[in-house]
């Protein structure tokens, strides 16, 4: 059965894209913590970080590096955090997000009213950042599409 994440992933269900490559894709959070919250996702299900081979994980933490710097450089933020925790999509995902402190940093200040304006803007000023930063490669033409080319 696939996973909610393979769904977006598919094209099944929307998400705003921000990366794609042949392992994995970078799409916005829905509930962000902050503007910028992304979620480094990889293509093949792999329910959690534990079960994950260690190649992927040396990918997937690449990308989220390249993805914090895109955050920090597209919100001014002083640091970008990384998150893993994975309890409420059983598909492996790392949670990348602009950071301005450790207090906020705690899925309770999730946001779950965000409009779709918001999140489709601060996903753009990511995939700018990434553009700025030479990763336009990864950066999939459309917003709402994992497609490359």
């Amino acid at each position: 059965m696939s996973t909610l994440f393979t769904k977006i992933i598919n094209g099944e269900i929307p998400g705003r894209f921000a990366w794609a490559d042949d392992e994995c894709v970078v799409f916005a959070s829905i509930n962000p913590i902050s503007d910028g919250h992304m979620l480094v996702v990889p293509r093949a299900e792999v329910s959690k970080y534990t079960d994950a081979e260690d190649a992927l994980l040396a990918h997937l933490s690449h990308v989220a590096k390249v993805i914090g710097q895109a955050c920090e450089k597209a919100f001014g933020a002083p640091r970008a955090a990384l998150l893993v925790a994975g309890f409420e999509i059983p598909h492996l995902h790392l949670h990348v997000l602009p950071a301005w402190g450790e207090a906020e940093l705690s899925f309770t200040n999730a946001r779950h009213d965000v409009p779709d304006e918001q999140l489709d803007a601060a996903t753009e000023r990511v995939r700018e950042a990434l553009r700025e930063l030479g990763h336009d490669a990864n950066v999939p033409n459309e917003l709402h599409s994992p497609a490359l080319g």
